[in-house]
């Protein structure tokens, strides 16, 4: 699997994140701090990582700030993209599982390296629900997505 990861910083487990998917066998995008040429900024680090998503060029995503909450907002801005804050495992398992979620996101102050690990295995071990609730949930959010993109674009148009 291709990943796109980004972080803000190169602290917490910001370095053990991209050394960790490669043993584990994927392909690793870096973004912002990870990336010495880009902007490490977590707005742009992030969307970096959500367009990456979006169009193809990554098949998940992986964003870090210092609490995980404003790279997630970032990723969140980016149509097709569902990122989701995760603290432990179980919270990672749902997020894949109900959300269908594609962009993961961890704050680099509080996830150890032993919840990095554990986070990355549940969210690699889950799938996306087939459940037809759950799926009409996800299209769902497509059609807010859709609305809102509509709504924008009226807006550029005035």
């Amino acid at each position: 699997m291709r990943f796109s990861i980004s972080a803000d910083e190169r602290t917490g487990i910001a370095d053990l994140l991209e050394s960790e998917l490669r043993a584990r066998g994927h392909e690793v995008i870096v973004h912002g701090a990870l990336d010495e040429r880009e902007r490490p900024d977590w707005a742009y680090a992030s969307e970096a990582v959500a367009r990456d998503v979006a169009e193809g060029r990554a098949d998940q995503g992986i964003v870090c700030c210092w609490t995980g909450t404003g790279a997630s907002i970032a990723a969140n801005k980016v149509a097709g993209v569902r990122a989701a804050l995760c603290f432990d495992a179980e919270t990672a398992r749902g997020a894949r599982r109900w959300n269908d979620a594609n962009v993961l996101a961890l704050s680099l102050r509080s996830t150890s390296e032993a919840e990095l690990r554990e986070i990355l295995d549940a969210w690699l071990e889950s799938e996306p629900s087939e459940d037809p609730v759950d799926r009409e949930n996800i299209e769902h959010l497509r059609a807010i997505e859709r609305s809102a993109l509509r709504t924008a674009q009226g807006e550029v148009a005035s």
